[in-house]
């Protein structure tokens, strides 16, 4: 099928649209209905009715956002009317859910007439905490979002004006630093007069462009005063001087494209000033195209489009979903200038930032590095919903716009925990790994992973990290990715490893390694990390990053070894949910463990948990419930359980042996076996063998949806932890904050 067959499809599929109304309070009983209507919402009317604020701690108005339109100016397909647009509103809350989870009623109203429809959505004000116009055509947009911002008390926002003001003014500040230009100081050009040219030209003026150097052309040419035909909206930037859009492009140093496609020519591009700047975001057909624009000159073109298939994509969910988020969570009257000038600022340094693996995954691993090819964030790129919205709650905040005042530090973790569960459990490690940070020895410490996730761990103040890998390579890598930092690097192929040699040696000597070999074994990073670990040269460790899991733990744990008073590893994974929290133990150490090391690796398990502030609950699993099955195998978790229960060292809940959704769902643990010393679902699962635990934990992360961290093992005599093959730079630094709390620890 083709694209309009597969989207009618889509948006036919039962339920017909794109969006639905949950609840998110419970309504299994004859109480949660009485309370959540008659007569139990008696209650909050009349604290609303007392204090209107109350609104927005008693309903959902404060995570609300109306997105309305008349359907004049729908974006390729132009005044359809209400009715025609709905598909394309439901579309707008999708994506204010999806990327900033702001839930949304799209309105769409039959009214042509400015101040009627003004009129309709300032009635509306009680519903919502914010209003997003759309899609509404100009003059008559510029009119209502007057009227309503100085009707109404909450933001509103006509986004296809601030919108691509805001992400455009953001390549804009980057484009010019890399073509060594001052803001100030350079000619603009728009091509195109509308709702968004108009809004972007007068936002690059808050930027810094002087007006005098704004020059804007509509069809007819360029606007100049002598004109009769303009508007007060654009009189502003009318000119002095008269001609074509290739007379305002000359000695231009950017051009700002929000018309139609095909009316640039390479000729236009080659009048321009020095290392150009093209924002040709007419959609589908760019105003000039990419390879056109850019073969056009021998210089550098610094060029953005509108279309994803090219670089410095335009889009505006960069945008509106964290300006309102910002907006609704300082609960601002407004969104104004200083909010938006925020917003343009931290996109702008998002972009000068290393990139997330998950990012460059999602684009196919496009190269995505500061420069020509890369000055303003993607739009999956998750860091945009805490970066964004925290700097635009703090102009709110700055600029008097905002009726609540929050804790910056501590808004941004809340924003970063809407992403998963995962990132909320990680922020405790990671704050705790910055109030003493450590060294960590990173054994692959050439591979381009590591230099970026060096780079993030002493950027972000979590430890002090040693390189171990050939000094010209990191080097160049660092250069290569413009990660301004001094790492500790130690090169086993050029620096002197003797004492660490001697130091194998006197370890494994009666282990079967003469001196010669360890001469020979400490050139291997896995080794060398282990000894300089072992050594106290070093306070924790990762490796196993470009190494199977076995061979990567083998030497760490000849060197290393497991803690005094412990005989075995554990691996144990952190499953996220999206309210819930399981500890995976044992899935990557010990093949057929006894009841011994079971109660061993259960206690490993706890100790993981409570360093993610979660109270254990351990449940030793099996295929048979307390007894139903006896045979040697249900014997060991069974054994293992009696022993940690008997133990006065134990102070956490433990049962066994039990079915995995005997210790996962409430009733069962509390109806038929009222017996067990769980006085809640379990949040440690001890698996009764690796097979099992690699099986079970990989099926609850793909089919349950569960983000994994880890694995961590414990049980070591220092902080090791041994990477996944294939880990992202996320997955290295949250790794690294596990080991800087162990070294903490100790």
């Amino acid at each position: 099928m083709g694209l309009d067959e597969d989207s009618l499809d889509y948006h036919s599929r039962d339920p017909p649209g794109k969006i639905e109304i949950s609840t998110t309070k419970p309504t299994n009983t004859q109480r949660d209905l009485s309370l959540a209507y008659s007569p139990g919402v008696a209650a909050p009317c009349r604290a609303i009715d007392a204090d209107p604020e109350e609104a927005y701690s008693y309903t959902a108005k404060g995570n609300l956002v109306g997105v309305v339109s008349n359907g004049s100016a729908v974006l390729g397909l132009g005044d359809i009317g209400a009715q025609a647009s709905k598909p394309v509103m439901e579309g707008k809350g999708v994506l204010f859910k999806r990327f900033a989870d702001i839930d949304v009623f799209d309105v769409e109203l039959d009214i042509d007439d400015p101040a009627a429809f003004a009129e309709a959505v300032a009635a509306m004000e009680p519903t919502f905490g914010g209003i997003n116009l759309e899609d509404i055509a100009a003059p008559a947009c510029f009119e209502i979002e007057e009227r309503l911002r100085e009707r109404m008390s909450i933001p509103v926002f006509h986004d296809d004006q601030h919108g691509t003001a805001i992400i455009t003014g953001a390549a804009l500040l980057n484009a010019v630093d890399i073509a060594g230009k001052d803001i100030e100081d350079i000619e603009v050009t728009f091509a195109g007069a509308g709702a968004a040219a108009t809004a972007t030209a007068k936002f690059y003026v808050s930027l810094g462009v002087d007006p005098d150097n704004v020059t804007m052309c509509d069809e007819h040419g360029i606007l100049s005063a002598d004109r009769d035909d303009l508007t007060e909206y654009v009189r502003p930037f009318a000119s002095e001087q008269s001609g074509s859009l290739a007379d305002a492009m000359a000695g231009a140093d950017a051009f700002v494209g929000l018309s139609v496609g095909g009316i640039v020519s390479p000729e236009m591009v080659r009048s321009m000033a020095d290392d150009p700047i093209i924002f040709a975001m007419a959609n589908p057909e760019p105003e000039i195209g990419y390879e056109e624009a850019k073969t056009a000159r021998d210089d550098t073109v610094i060029m953005a489009t509108g279309r994803s298939d090219y670089p410095n994509q335009v889009n505006n969910v960069l945008g509106f979903p964290f300006i309102f988020r910002g907006a609704l969570d300082v609960r601002a009257t407004e969104i104004n200038e200083a909010m938006k000038v925020a917003a343009a600022e931290a996109l702008a340094d998002l972009a000068r930032e290393d990139v997330p693996d998950a990012v460059l995954k999602a684009y196919e691993d496009q190269p995505l590095q500061f420069g020509p090819e890369y000055i303003i964030p993607k739009p999956l790129d998750s860091r945009v919903l805490f970066e964004v919205t925290t700097a635009v709650a703090r102009a709110a905040m700055d600029s008097g716009a905002a009726r609540r005042e929050l804790a910056l530090d501590s808004y941004r973790e809340q924003l970063e925990a809407r992403l998963g569960k995962s990132r909320e459990m990680m922020r405790v490690v990671l704050n705790q790994a910055k109030r003493e940070p450590k060294r960590v020895v990173l054994a692959e410490g050439d591979d381009e992973k590591m230099v970026r996730a060096a780079y993030q761990i002493a950027d972000e103040g979590i430890g002090r990290p040693i390189l171990l890998g050939d000094r010209e390579e990191i080097w160049q890598a660092a250069e290569r990715l413009a990660l301004d930092f001094d790492p500790e690097i130690v090169d086993p192929a050029r620096d002197r490893l003797d004492p660490y040699a001697d130091r194998l040696y006197e370890l494994r000597q009666r282990k079967g390694v003469t001196r010669a070999e360890a001469g020979d074994l400490i050139h291997d990073g896995n080794y060398l990390g282990s000894v300089m670990l072992e050594m106290g040269d070093a306070d924790a460790m990762l490796t196993g990053l470009t190494h199977h899991y076995p061979d990567a733990l083998r030497p760490p744990l000849q060197v290393v070894g497991t803690a005094p008073d412990t005989k075995y590893a554990a691996g144990v994974y952190m499953l996220t949910f999206k309210n819930r929290v399981v500890f995976c133990a044992d899935t990557t150490v010990n093949q057929d463990p006894g009841a011994d090391v079971l109660a061993e690796v259960t206690r490993h398990a706890a100790d993981v948990a409570r360093k993610f502030n979660v109270e254990p609950r351990a449940a030793l699993l099996s295929y048979s419930d307390f007894g139903s099955v006896d045979n040697t195998g249900t014997r060991k978790p069974r054994r293992a359980a009696e022993r940690l229960r008997s133990d006065p060292d134990v102070d956490f809940p433990v049962d066994g042996e039990m079915q995995a959704d005997t210790a996962l769902v409430e009733e069962m643990l509390t109806g038929e076996y009222d017996f067990t010393d769980l006085d809640a679902p379990a949040n440690v699962l001890v698996f009764p063998n690796l097979e099992a635990g690699n099986v079970g934990y990989k099926l609850l992360q793909r089919l349950g949806g569960a983000e994994a961290t880890g694995p961590m093992l414990a049980g070591m005599d220092r902080p090791v932890h041994v990477l996944q093959r294939g880990d992202e730079v996320k997955d290295i630094v949250n790794m690294a904050s596990v080991a800087v709390v162990d070294a903490q620890e100790e």
